[in-house]
């Protein structure tokens, strides 16, 4: 198993030096004073200089190799450029960012593996009989329903007629707690940090807030989880060890444990990960929706606004997490099924 993940991690550099290269091939479709927003300091450095100068200085109408060294050198230095739409550097802009997607990615995750993997093993167990039909029906209208539109249907029930979970991070009261000097940042995450602060307020008021993206999140994903965990659950169900074991009159609930669902699982991990991914890259259209400052809905600001930096630093973001996350599902794999770091 050591010697899987290490040969694993020995491709990761490779892997990650192959997705700067196609980032970089794309940026070439981009003008040099484009892309003058990948190098400079402050906006005042633009407004007050040739921007001719500024080409030259920083070696934008050199050969690709020469860019290419130069740009990979400031990666390497954590210098993405200056963000006009945050009105911040593109790094500070993400980092900043990060800890309100991964509050959300950490809230929904756990609901929708475990509910998406349990109602698709129910289904599957009760195979065409009425409970199957009707939890593939409602997740088929989950599955079918786009994004923007749950989130709306969310909005309006829960906060334009009941009130109750409000769109944004926080209220004002909660807010301005948060940015009072008595309390203290640990993390980022408002729940965790309240709980540390040991402020009640601000805990209830974050979890408020939190509530109305996680329903739609976790609607939305439990239909696809559902359906892989179905299907994969019923191809293992039909194999000739399955029936053997319930021949042999090994209890049914016992099969289904120790030898369906842990087969059906190599499939499902990989729609976790992937979701995982999503989750953590930022849900744009959800993040929207809600008004929810994380870092799906900065990569959206930035895309209307054409802020090319902050959209390259949002997709090299999100191209590192996938790279990370396929090396932790291919782990995964290893876990599961022994027969994978074999091969």
């Amino acid at each position: 198993m050591l010697q899987y993940i290490l040969r694993r991690l020995m491709l990761l550099p490779l892997v990650l030096v192959g997705v700067t290269l196609l980032i970089f091939g794309m940026m070439q479709m981009l003008s040099p004073y484009q892309l003058l927003g990948l190098y400079v300091k402050s906006p005042d450095e633009i407004r007050n200089q040739n921007l001719d100068a500024l080409v030259e200085k920083y070696h934008l109408n050199d050969p690709v190799t020469v860019k290419y060294a130069n740009w990979m050198g400031n990666l390497l230095k954590g210098d993405l450029g200056w963000s006009e739409s945050a009105n911040m550097p593109v790094l500070e802009a993400l980092i900043s960012r990060f800890p309100a997607t991964l509050e959300l990615a950490l809230f929904s995750v756990i609901p929708v593996v475990l509910g998406g993997i349990f109602l698709g093993a129910i289904s599957a167990v009760f195979h065409n009989r009425p409970l199957d039909h009707g939890i593939r029906i409602w997740a088929i209208i989950g599955w079918s329903l786009p994004d923007f539109v749950f989130g709306l249907i969310i909005l309006m029930i829960f906060y334009g007629v009941l009130g109750w979970f409000p769109p944004g991070r926080l209220g004002t009261e909660a807010e301005m707690i948060v940015m009072s000097d008595g309390f203290i940042r640990y993390t980022g995450l408002n729940t965790i940090d309240a709980l540390l602060n040991k402020n009640w307020t601000v805990f209830w008021d974050a979890l408020r807030h939190l509530v109305g993206p996680m329903i739609t999140l976790t609607y939305l994903w439990w239909a696809f989880i559902l359906r892989i965990t179905r299907s994969s659950m019923l191809e293992v169900m039909n194999k000739d060890y399955v029936r053997t074991a319930l021949a042999k009159g090994v209890p049914e609930p016992t099969v289904i444990r120790k030898h369906v669902l842990r087969n059906a699982m190599i499939p499902v991990t990989t729609v976790a990960g992937l979701m995982v991914l999503g989750l953590l890259g930022g849900v744009v259209i959800v993040e929207t929706v809600f008004n929810y400052k994380g870092i799906g809905l900065l990569a959206a600001t930035a895309a209307q606004q054409l802020d090319y930096p902050m959209v390259l630093g949002t997709t090299l973001f999100y191209a590192f997490l996938l790279v990370v996350t396929n090396l932790i599902v291919d782990v995964l794999y290893a876990t599961i099924d022994p027969r994978v770091r074999l091969e």
